[in-house]
């Protein structure tokens, strides 16, 4: 359900944040874009929005979006960090190895933190962070209409690993 901007400014107001134009702009985007969108996708939509905004007056309001728990932070290896409004639980996430989607993940097993290590060290945890890997059915389904790099199964990664025995 989409909010208004007066319930999005009720939003920021309950976790202690000044509204303002910017911040207001920040959090509608990523709430109309939906899924995880890296911060050039929220700065295109907020400056369509809005006008001029410096992609770091961008990363500004994500930062206090997500202090005051308004947005997550999700920074999957070799992508750029991304946001979204799924707040409040401990889920996961997987992620394309080719085209960077992301979709939510509901928890492993059991209620949070989902997982329970052998030795915590004397920490207590309190949110338990997994991301799969692996290909999206769209990627999977282009890949599977290419003929195979090196035979049955290889993959970017073997190919990469390969050509670096070789030089090496």
């Amino acid at each position: 359900m989409a909010l208004d901007d007066r319930q999005l400014a009720d939003e920021l107001r309950s976790r202690g944040l000044r509204v303002t134009a910017t911040r207001l702009a920040v959090y509608r985007a990523v709430r109309e874009i939906g899924g995880h969108p890296d911060v050039e996708t929220i700065a295109e939509r907020v400056r369509a929005d809005i006008g001029g905004i410096s992609t770091q007056g961008v990363y500004d309001c994500l930062a206090a979006l997500t202090r005051a728990g308004l947005l997550r932070r999700i920074e999957p290896a070799g992508s750029p960090a991304r946001f979204e409004t799924r707040v409040g639980d401990n889920h996961h996430h997987v992620v394309c190895r080719s085209c960077g989607r992301a979709r939510d993940i509901d928890c492993v097993i059991g209620a949070a933190p989902c997982l329970e290590p052998d030795d915590l060290g004397g920490f207590v945890i309190d949110e338990a962070e997994v991301t799969f890997w692996g290909l999206c059915p769209e990627c999977a389904s282009k890949r599977a209409d290419q003929p195979a790099l090196n035979g049955p199964g290889a993959d970017s990664r073997q190919v990469v690993g390969a050509n670096q025995r070789k030089e090496g």
